[in-house]
């Protein structure tokens, strides 16, 4: 019988009684900021960003060595002033080339307002994990999500490669049990697609388009 890696993301997300609640979330290919916006006031806090080490199946992921740093952009994603989602990101340095200036200029705008809003943007398959203090998510996760006692053993969190140009950018977001409050749209959804501080492409500043975020 084979042995499953337990460091392994899984491309398939089994019903389970621990992650049931979660499963709309989880498995939603549609804009996550936007599904939030959807319920609540939404905002978005930098926790981090810079040069790092990425995780090693983060290094796996997009085929980078053990050693070799990558731009890692950490944020929060908040509904009603509550902390719901961490936002975890690593673009490789090279090759250079659009991503790399507009990750740069994010500031406290969300990433998904680049990759829902560009038609050039391609995603692949997402991936699931159920993540404890042996992930190297875990930690930085429960902090940025500021998770009250008694703190959850597990975070359920997913993981996509997005695609634009030349350049890959690996997204993965943890889920906080808070999340789960939210479970009713309190907004139509047009009106989350296109907020006033979504950052547009150079293409979309000629056209005056909205973007999606995401």
């Amino acid at each position: 019988m084979p042995v499953v890696d337990p460091r392994r993301w899984r491309n398939k997300l089994l019903r389970t009684a621990d992650n049931i609640a979660f499963l709309p979330w989880l498995r939603d290919r549609a804009s996550l900021t936007a599904r939030i916006q959807a319920r609540g006031r939404f905002a978005l806090r930098v926790i981090h960003q810079g040069l790092a080490r990425p995780t090693a199946d983060e290094a796996r992921a997009l085929g980078l060595a053990v050693e070799e740093q990558a731009w890692i952009r950490e944020v929060a994603l908040s509904c009603d002033d509550q902390r719901v989602v961490f936002a975890h990101t690593v673009l490789p340095c090279r090759p250079r080339g659009p991503l790399t200036l507009w990750l740069a200029r994010l500031g406290s705008r969300s990433l998904g307002a680049l990759l829902f809003a560009h038609a050039g943007f391609s995603r692949g398959p997402m991936t699931f994990k159920r993540i404890d203090r042996r992930h190297a998510l875990y930690a930085p996760a429960v902090t940025a999500l500021k998770l009250a006692e008694p703190i959850p053993g597990v975070l359920w969190a997913r993981r996509s490669q997005f695609g634009f140009d030349n350049q890959s950018v690996l997204v993965s977001e943890v889920f906080s049990p808070l999340l789960l409050s939210f479970g009713e749209i309190s907004r139509p959804l047009q009106q989350a697609i296109c907020p006033a501080d979504t950052i547009r492409s150079p293409e979309q500043r000629q056209t005056g388009e909205c973007g999606q975020t995401g």
